[in-house]
């Protein structure tokens, strides 16, 4: 059964692999992206981007089935994850939540109310296994940390309110495991060998894992290979 499906970030890495594995699933697939001109341009640090490509979307007549965030901010512009107090920054932490939290919270905001409202429906956004209070043994990467453990907690959130309309509803977020993508590059060093993946074997194994949940899992974070990760 052919689904509509919805993948934002579209042109990045894990993104654009989202597009490739669910297009040769027989899925009907909409791309949106920063970086993507006219009507398939969505920026998660604008607001008025994302409401626009909802509205496209309405505008097509496309109700989308499944939507998956797969977007994540760990470096740019010369900054990256902060190694102790004395390296954070107001500005870029903020960022790192405008990005990894406040972004996909809005496009639930606008997509949400698109779908489907008495049948099966998946709203997925890119989680981290590092934004996991329990599994935090480390430290360090503030930021970064502490936006993905928000956004779990706002995929927790979406998932008690979207359930109470539509018991067929799951929200969840994913953790793709190590990926070959520009946001990881410059931490491949410390990556234990056979754990660095292809974008298109994480997208496959993402798809696999999401194909796997029932309602019963919505709210929670799953790993690329199904496994339940506690907040």
């Amino acid at each position: 059964m052919s689904r509509n499906t919805v993948i934002i970030g579209a042109s990045g890495g894990i993104g654009a692999a989202l597009m490739r594995q669910a297009e040769a699933r027989g899925d009907s697939v909409t791309g949106f992206a920063r970086s993507f001109a006219g009507p398939l341009h969505l920026d998660l640090e604008n607001e008025a981007s994302i409401a626009a490509a909802a509205a496209h979307l309405r505008d097509e007549g496309i109700a989308p089935d499944r939507v998956i965030v797969a977007t994540g901010l760990l470096h740019a512009d010369g900054k990256g994850p902060e190694k102790s107090l004395k390296d954070i920054d107001p500005a870029w932490m903020a960022r790192n939540f405008a990005v990894n939290t406040i972004g996909p919270a809005l496009v639930a905001k606008h997509f949400v109310p698109l779908m489907p409202r008495k049948a099966p429906a998946l709203f997925a956004a890119i989680g981290a296994r590092v934004g996991s209070i329990s599994d935090n043994r480390l430290g360090g990467w503030y930021g970064y940390r502490a936006a993905k453990a928000a956004l779990h907690m706002t995929i927790r959130n979406i998932a008690i309110e979207w359930g109470r309309r539509n018991d067929q509803a799951i929200c969840v977020a994913l953790h793709p495991g190590t990926v070959d993508t520009p946001l990881s590059q410059p931490f491949q060093g410390n990556v234990a060998e056979g754990r660095l993946f292809d974008a298109d074997h994480s997208a496959s194994c993402l798809l696999d894992a999401l194909a796997g949940l029932s309602p019963a899992d919505s709210g929670g974070i799953f790993a690329f290979d199904g496994s339940a990760i506690q907040p």
